[in-house]
């Protein structure tokens, strides 16, 4: 890819919007690069599936299609708008900043499988506690947690539907707290479930949808927030399943 400007703004848009911003965020950074291009009258639609962008009296509108979006990659999102401050201010000049967005693009980093079934076994533990479960159940409650998120993690290799690998994963974490409390391991069944779905809850998405919908966004903060309720729906039905027939 050549460093155009119209190029250099929709890489930076594509960046963020599978790294997890708001679109209103996205669309403020492509306008900033484009001005800061010299690119006059510049005009930036993003929505969570893909990303318009045009300038001046452009007879040709630009489309990229996003079919993949992390759940909040804010590192990745830090370098872009550095990119993009850093254009504006005169720092960076067109070519530099393309060649320095691609570098992002190829080099994101992301922490491996088995951090991220640690880290949320620790989360999962430390809210059973915060909602006021006992030390006893701080345990079950790691080990639910860790292993609901990595069933999660292995049906999402084989499911390409994100609310299905959201459902296989809570009903890992609930059948193992129900186990945990029936063989005496556990001993409050309501504040390890808790504790251990606290990391596939999509705090993001409702977080994002709200701000997006204050900012005037409201493609995108509606169809966000429809995914947040399915997903939500999606970890609550998988617990349901489990403690309703067992």
């Amino acid at each position: 890819m050549n460093n155009q400007p119209e190029k250099i703004c929709m890489l930076a848009g594509k960046i963020m919007l599978e790294s997890g911003a708001e679109t209103h965020r996205v669309e403020d950074t492509m306008n900033r690069m484009a001005a800061a291009c010299g690119l006059e009258s510049a005009h930036s639609l993003a929505m969570p599936t893909g990303i318009y962008f045009s300038s001046g009296a452009a007879e040709i509108t630009n489309f990229m299609r996003i079919t993949s979006r992390a759940t909040a990659d804010l590192d990745t999102i830090d370098q872009v708008n550095t990119v993009s401050r850093q254009l504006t201010a005169g720092e960076l000049d067109i070519e530099d900043a393309g060649n320095r967005l691609k570098k992002i693009d190829k080099h994101r980093v992301a922490y491996k499988e088995w951090i991220q079934v640690i880290a949320a076994a620790f989360v999962s533990g430390s809210f059973t506690i915060m909602f006021g479960g006992t030390w006893p159940d701080f345990l079950p409650a790691f080990i639910a947690g860790g292993g609901g998120y990595a069933g999660m993690l292995v049906f999402d290799r084989f499911l390409d539907i994100t609310f299905l690998s959201e459902f296989f994963g809570s009903f890992v974490l609930g059948l193992l707290a129900v186990i945990f409390v029936n063989t005496g391991f556990g001993v409050h069944l309501d504040d390890i479930i808790i504790g251990a779905v606290m990391p596939l809850v999509p705090g993001l998405h409702i977080t994002n949808a709200t701000r997006d919908l204050l900012a005037g966004h409201l493609v995108a903060g509606v169809s966000k927030g429809v995914e947040a309720m399915i997903t939500a729906f999606a970890i609550g039905a998988g617990v349901a399943v489990v403690v309703g027939f067992l």
